[in-house]
């Protein structure tokens, strides 16, 4: 119990007036680590740092007043900040394998001139989205404004615009990190932000170390770095503090080679869960309530580079891992991340032993959808991007294996009811204008909407135009750009998504009549110049002015066809013989006849816990 208790080292105030003094810090730090506050706070909601990457500038008093705290930060008693992303909390663990905790400083970024000195030779900024050009940012800043700063942006810029005019200046280098630094090499934004390096990849490489010797020499740097990535499980690292919303990475990689992804290009790693649990219990000790498993697909945890292919979920494997990590003394929050939807029709089983495992634990709550007792539920994010089976074979075609990609619809509305019927509710994303997507295929998209919609089954569908992101298959395609190019079918998807994203609010008598003043209000106001005539009859849609099937009657709207789907029996039936030895009896639907053996390496994988 010793291990979890809160130090008085590490106490935390909740003011500036806790930093260290002027005094006391005279010279300052040799290394400051920071970030943009939107990327740093975890106390104000799950979804706030989805929304502030997304929304303009101008949309931040929504967030003031559901969250008028959410500013509100908590110190160590050395003044340093007592929680970073888990980005800046690994730079800083590889650090001090060559410096002292006396020279590298994690800060919240209003308190950078406090720990920046004459001493200082790097200030290092790790961003996700310094210029907001992500998948969602730009989409919804068009459609909410005439403004294209995200908020994340605009914090971004703050910490940048601080560290530029630091009167130290001269005497350190600028180094950005993270997943947003491609944003800065695509646009040339160096000088704009006074950045010296990007650096790309990940902080353990000898790489890393020697660009940040080069800088503390004082040695030119050049303006992008490219590290590797570890390929061993041994070689990466783990914080041993607390990090945002209690991110503890789980793997690397994904391995379904999607032709959009970064991380895919990763190679596909699953931790130790030893290390993962020394993590998670780090994360307690100094006071976080909350734990998240970073990954890009939480099913392969325990199936990598094993005689199993890793689209067969090892059951044992991610219930010991999971059932220890809520089981913890101290947390009482987890939070899902990243999966994909196939496994909940490969091992129905799983999801309702998760469910039963991880729901006491959820922090988030849906009333209208949830059949929990308290009404909790589970929202993963998983990636839809298509419905149109032709885009599915074009950029994604092994998104759904075991099963073909010619039956991805059918996966998808599987998966949906088996992870329903469990109290998950995902938020599922999509592109919009990816290159050569013509208007047949978005039909095909809203064709599955409307069906998911059908049944009764319930997604967050969170649409966004598509981004060549740097170093990716699609880096060098061009498709849709901005938002007056989208199509009315394109504009009628992302209406009709967040049309249905919305009904779990709209259950009071006055929310339907809010939602239709205000979208006509801010289409007469500025959106129908924003954002051109092709959004105007979606957005009569979306704001219920006229009901659906009149609009189709009018020729303005398309109404989803309905279509031949496979059951899950089906979808069984349909996979490759090989296959069928991985499948778990007590899921049901095998062939008529077919007496399952588990391979020697799937019953070792039952019978031993990952280490």
């Amino acid at each position: 119990m010793s291990s979890i208790q809160t130090t008085e080292s590490t106490v935390a105030t909740t003011g500036p007036e806790s930093v260290r003094s002027p005094e006391v810090n005279e010279g300052g730090a040799l290394i400051v680590l920071t970030a943009p506050l939107t990327e740093i706070i975890d106390h104000a909601g799950y979804f706030i740092q989805m929304g502030m990457a997304s929304l303009p500038i101008w949309l931040e008093w929504v967030f003031d007043r559901k969250y008028p705290n959410w500013r509100k930060l908590e110190y160590n008693t050395d003044g340093s900040a007592r929680y970073m992303p888990a980005g800046v909390r690994l730079v800083e663990k590889s650090l001090l394998r060559e410096y002292s905790v006396d020279e590298v400083v994690a800060c919240f970024p209003e308190d950078v001139d406090k720990f920046i000195g004459s001493n200082t030779r790097i200030v290092a900024v790790s961003t996700h989205n310094p210029l907001g050009v992500t998948f969602a940012a730009g989409v919804y800043t068009s459609i909410f404004g005439s403004s294209k700063q995200p908020i994340n942006s605009h914090y971004s810029r703050e910490v940048f615009a601080k560290i530029k005019s630091s009167p130290f200046r001269g005497g350190f280098k600028v180094i950005v990190g993270g997943s947003g630094g491609w944003q800065i090499i695509q646009t040339d934004s160096y000088e704009e932000l006074g950045v010296d390096c990007v650096i790309e990849g990940r902080s353990e490489s000898e790489g890393t170390l020697e660009l940040f010797r080069k800088a503390i020499r004082g040695d030119d740097l050049p303006r992008t770095v490219e590290v590797v990535h570890p390929k061993d499980r041994d070689s990466i690292l783990f914080p041993d503090k607390r990090t945002t919303f209690g991110v503890v990475e789980m793997t690397t990689g994904c391995g379904r080679r999607c032709q959009f992804c970064v991380p895919d290009l990763n190679p596909q790693i699953d931790l130790p869960k030893a290390k993962i649990m020394d993590a998670v219990r780090a994360n307690v000790r100094e006071g976080n309530k909350q734990i998240s498993l970073a990954t890009e697909d939480m099913f392969i945890w325990g199936q990598v580079h094993t005689e199993t292919p890793f689209y067969f979920p090892n059951r044992e494997a991610l219930l010991d891992l999971y059932g220890e990590i809520v089981n913890t003394p101290g947390v009482e929050q987890h939070v899902l991340s990243h999966c994909t939807i196939a496994p909940a029709v490969v091992d129905p089983k799983l999801i309702e032993e998760m469910s039963r495992m991880l729901l006491p634990k959820s922090p988030i709550h849906l009333p209208y959808l949830s059949s929990h007792p308290e009404k909790k539920s589970l929202t993963p994010l998983i990636g839809l991007e298509t419905g149109s089976v032709r885009m599915a074979k074009e950029i994604m075609p092994s998104k759904g294996v075991p099963f073909s990609i010619e039956d991805w619809p059918s996966v998808v509305l599987e998966g949906l009811s088996v992870l329903n019927r469990n109290n998950w509710f995902p938020a599922m994303t999509l592109i919009v204008g990816s290159p050569g997507e013509t208007d047949e295929d978005v039909r095909e998209t809203l064709d599955l909407i409307y069906e998911v919609e059908r049944r009764g089954l319930f997604a967050f569908f969170i649409p966004s135009i598509f981004t060549p992101l740097h170093d990716t298959r699609m880096e060098k395609k061009t498709g849709v750009t901005e938002t007056r190019q989208l199509t009315p079918l394109q504009w009628q998807l992302m209406m009709k998504c967040w049309k249905m994203n919305l009904r779990p609010g709209q259950y009071s008598w006055w929310a339907p009549t809010a939602w239709r003043v205000g979208a006509l209000s801010l289409w007469a106001y500025k959106l129908r110049k924003l954002n051109g005539p092709n959004f105007t009859w979606p957005l009569m849609m979306f704001s219920s002015a006229l009901p659906e099937k009149a609009l189709k009657m009018m020729g303005k709207i398309h109404v989803g066809r309905p279509f031949k789907t496979k059951t899950r029996k089906e979808l069984i039936a349909s996979l490759k013989p090989h296959y069928l030895q991985y499948l778990r009896a007590d899921n049901g639907d095998l062939p008529e006849g077919y007496e399952p053996a588990a391979p020697r390496a799937m019953k070792a994988a039952r019978a031993l816990p990952v280490l």
